[in-house]
């Protein structure tokens, strides 16, 4: 597969991690029995099985190294934050703290985000 179809792939598994992840703690906020349904549990981590996929296949097709990279290398270690921050917005008991967690995971993933099209550690910073 091209790199370019490889990056189109990740782009739309992004958009839809963001869109499953919003959708399932809509649902926490309000305690939704949906959050229970079998393909909440099952296809998010279908689909972020296919976006490490193609981001691996990105890699690979375009020759990164990550530790060369310093912008792959902070979407990386941003990514373990986010996975970290959305877990305890999605199951932590207390709602405060799932709040919270929510809205750090969403500024995680805006920077990710961020950093992914500007290839800059800090976007909007030269240095």
């Amino acid at each position: 597969m091209a790199y370019s179809a490889l990056k189109y792939l990740h782009m739309l598994t992004v958009t839809v991690t963001l869109a499953l992840f919003l959708l399932r703690s809509f649902w926490m906020l309000g305690d939704s029995p949906r959050l229970r349904a079998r393909w909440v549990r099952i296809l998010p981590h279908a689909n972020d099985t296919l976006l490490l996929l193609a981001a691996i296949g990105m890699l690979v097709a375009g020759r990164l190294d990550p530790l060369q990279q310093p912008w792959i290398l902070a979407k990386l270690l941003g990514l373990l934050a986010y996975i970290g921050l959305g877990t305890l917005a999605l199951k932590h008991r207390d709602k405060r703290v799932r709040v919270t967690a929510l809205i750090a995971a969403l500024a995680v993933f805006a920077w990710i985000a961020s950093v992914a099209v500007t290839k800059q550690v800090m976007p909007g910073f030269d240095g």
